[in-house]
C-alpha cells in the first residue's frame, strides 16, 4: 500500500470526530492523521488518537484550511473527509486501490444518506445521493468521463494540487477540475461508503446548496471546459430519474416539491453568487441540523 495522509477538515465537532478517526486509524495503521480546525475541544478529542497531528487554523473558512493541510501532508496519496461523517470500516482500501492505475489522479468514495427517509427532507437527501450523485458517477465512469469527487470522502495524488483558491465554494468540484484539466481520470469507488446526516429543514438545506451548488458558477468551474453540474443538466438529465426513484403518492409529491426548491436554489445562486458576488464568509453558513453526533 503506498504512503497515505489522511486530511480531516472539522469546526466544532468534538463529538463526531471519533467517528472518522476511529475507522481510519484502524485501516491505515501508518498514515499520517492531520486534523485541521479552530477549536480547542475538537483538537483535545482529535489527540485523543495516537498518531493524530492537529494544526490549527484560524476560522477563515474550509479552503483556508485545506490549503494548511495541503502543506503539511508527506504521503503519495491524500484523503481528504470531514469531521462530521462517518467512515465505513472497509472504505480505505476501495479507495486507494484505484491509484494502481497510473492514469488515475482521484478517486471518489459514496456518500450514503442516514437522514429518515420517512420525511420530505430526509427522502430528498436519499433521492440526491442515490438516484443523483451515486448513479451519475457510476455511469459517468464506467465510460471514463469526467466527474466531482463527493467531499465527503476522496482520495488523489499528492503533488496535483497544492492549493486551492480561498474563496471557492465547493472546493471538492475545485480540486476535481483540477485533476481533469490535468489529464488525469477521477475513478469511483462505490463500496468506500460513507455515512451521512443532511440537513432535516429547508433552510439548513438552502445554506449548503447555495454554497456547494453555488460554487459551479464561480469563474475556476464555470469556466472549465469539464461538465458535469448545471441547472440544464440537472433538467435534461434528473427529472425522469428522480420520478422513477419515488415509491408512493406521498414521495411523487416530495420529488414535485424538490424540482421547486431546486429552481429555488439555482435563483438563490444566480443573485448571491453571480449578480452579488458574495463573499465566503457570507456564503459559506454552519448547517447545525447536520451535527447529529453518534
Amino acid at each position: 500500500m503506498p504512503d497515505v495522509s489522511v486530511l480531516v477538515t472539522a469546526a466544532h465537532e468534538p463529538d463526531s470526530i471519533a467517528g472518522v478517526l476511529g475507522p481510519l486509524s484502524r485501516q491505515l495503521p501508518a498514515a499520517q492523521l492531520l486534523v485541521i480546525c479552530p477549536d480547542e475541544p475538537t483538537a483535545q478529542a482529535a489527540l485523543a488518537f495516537e498518531r493524530v497531528q492537529v494544526l490549527r487554523d484560524e476560522g477563515r473558512g474550509k479552503p483556508a484550511a485545506l490549503n494548511l493541510g495541503l502543506s503539511h501532508t508527506t504521503g503519495e496519496i491524500v484523503i481528504l473527509t470531514d469531521g462530521d461523517v462517518r467512515i465505513d470500516e472497509n472504505a480505505a482500501e476501495p479507495l486507494i486501490n484505484p491509484f494502481e492505475e497510473n492514469d488515475v489522479g482521484a478517486v471518489s468514495g459514496r456518500p450514503i444518506s442516514v437522514s429518515p427517509r420517512d420525511t420530505m427532507l430526509g427522502f430528498w437527501s436519499h433521492l440526491l445521493t442515490d438516484a443523483g450523485a451515486h448513479t451519475e458517477r457510476a455511469n459517468r465512469a464506467a465510460t471514463n468521463d469526467f466527474f466531482v469527487c463527493s467531499g465527503y470522502l476522496y482520495a488523489f495524488r499528492s503533488g496535483l494540487v497544492d492549493r486551492i483558491p480561498e474563496d471557492a465554494l465547493a472546493e471538492d468540484a475545485v480540486i476535481s477540475h483540477m485533476i481533469g484539466q490535468g489529464g488525469f481520470r477521477i475513478a469511483y469507488a462505490p463500496e468506500a461508503r460513507v455515512y451521512v446526516h443532511y440537513p432535516a429543514t429547508y433552510r439548513d438545506w438552502l445554506k449548503q446548496k447555495v454554497r456547494s451548488a453555488g460554487g459551479y458558477a464561480q469563474p475556476i468551474i464555470a469556466q472549465s471546459p469539464l461538465r458535469m453540474r448545471s441547472f440544464r443538466h440537472e433538467v435534461l438529465h434528473g427529472t425522469a430519474r428522480a420520478l422513477r426513484y419515488a415509491t408512493s403518492l406521498r414521495e411523487l409529491l416530495w420529488v414535485l416539491l424538490l424540482f421547486a426548491a431546486r429552481l429555488h436554489l439555482w435563483a438563490l445562486i444566480m443573485w448571491r453568487v453571480r449578480v452579488r458576488r458574495l463573499p465566503l464568509a457570507t456564503l459559506w453558513q454552519r448547517v447545525e441540523s447536520t451535527k447529529v453526533y453518534r
